[in-house]
């Protein structure tokens, strides 16, 4: 199937229940977003500088505010049904990158990242992430359009996310509340390590540069080898998070949307919300509400489709976008309730990075060809 066609997919005449995207919708959706990325690599992360919290929250409200500009152009032009389908799936997304935040503020603090360059980290970690996730979107479309018992796999796969979600809140809160929390160790991806064993990595940071030379030697830098580590990682979060919001709409135009505004949302909102996150004490049990919601919605949607089990309701849109919207503001409610109660019995709820495994500064060995070859 051509890029072109995955492009389409779904792309039927709107009469049939489909939205119908034209060539040119793509081309505009993807000049915004080349055009924020940019704007953010010239122009705001180019001058290193530690963001104020004042300067997080303006910028986390002018991204939301694009992602509700474009949920109202999509109504206007492709009629409510899909704006539902865009919010709830830009809301979804949204919730659960702050489960990747939690991963990104470890990874971060292991690699021991100069506040004043977490900003460049984040914005290249974050472009590697979205293009790679423009290829999960495109094959799941492939695979949705070809395979309706994907559903089936999908729905399976959102509740044994939303079961280990439960299992790693229910964990936490006896760590927490026996004073026992345990430091996050973190084992770099596997692209990360291998760079290490393949290039020079210098002993420390060199000003905000990802490459340096070196007695003409090309070394690399622990904040490349940090860059890299954030945007493959999120391949784990896309396993979760693509099937999430597939089963929410069958439209790429849309999952795609959602996942581009939510992303490049995420390095302001990291910057807000960070010393705050353990404070959402209950984010795992919300995650894992919202999670188990979709798969349930994914499995019936697909037995339906099979004229099985008929007697299950299959949950409507709007519906959709309400529950998520509840889900999420009693998940922060009950956290923050929670977490004062806890402090005020003076229980810690923060817990710290451990150092990194496997990567270490080191000059990579040279192999002499001509010897080895002898």
């Amino acid at each position: 199937m051509s890029l072109m066609t995955l492009l389409q997919v779904g792309s039927k005449p709107a009469a049939s229940g489909n939205m119908h995207v034209d060539m040119w919708e793509w081309i505009v959706l993807g000049a915004v977003v080349i055009a924020l990325i940019l704007f953010d690599l010239l122009g705001h992360v180019r001058k290193a500088h530690e963001p104020t919290v004042g300067e997080a929250a303006r910028w986390t409200a002018l991204y939301v505010s694009l992602a509700v500009v474009f949920g109202v152009m999509t109504i206007v032009r492709h009629g409510g049904q899909f704006g539902a389908e865009f919010f709830a799936g830009y809301l979804t997304e949204y919730s659960l990158s702050l489960d990747n935040i939690f991963v990104f503020i470890i990874i971060i603090a292991a690699f021991r990242v100069p506040r004043l360059y977490q900003q460049k980290v984040l914005m290249y970690g974050i472009v590697i992430a979205l293009v790679l996730r423009f290829v999960f979107i495109l094959l799941g479309a492939a695979i949705i359009e070809r395979f309706v018992w994907a559903f089936f796999f999908f729905g399976a796969w959102m509740l044994w996310t939303a079961f280990n979600q439960i299992k790693d809140g229910i964990e936490e809160g006896r760590e927490r509340l026996a004073g026992e929390l345990e430091e996050e160790e973190f084992t770099p991806p596997l692209m990360s390590r291998m760079m290490s064993k393949w290039f020079n990595v210098t002993e420390g940071f060199v000003g905000a540069k990802l490459v340096t030379r070196r007695h003409g030697k090309t070394w690399i830098t622990p904040l490349l080898l940090c860059i890299v580590s954030i945007g493959t990682i999120d391949l784990l979060f896309a396993l979760d998070s693509i099937p999430a919001i597939y089963g929410l709409t069958a439209e790429p135009f849309i999952v795609f949307a959602a996942n581009a505004f939510a992303l490049l949302g995420l390095r302001q909102l990291f910057f807000l919300v960070d010393g705050l996150l353990e404070r959402l004490i209950y984010l795992h049990y919300g995650l894992a509400v919202i999670l188990g919601y979709i798969g349930y919605k994914l499995i019936v949607h697909a037995a339906h489709g099979y004229e099985m089990a008929s007697f299950l309701p299959e949950p409507g849109i709007i519906f959709s976008v309400a529950f998520i919207i509840v889900t999420i503001l009693v998940t922060v409610i009950a956290s923050i309730i929670g977490a004062r109660r806890l402090e005020a019995r003076g229980i810690v709820l923060n817990k710290d990075a451990d150092e990194i495994d496997d990567i270490e500064p080191r000059e990579a060995p040279h192999y002499d060809l001509e010897n080895k070859r002898n």
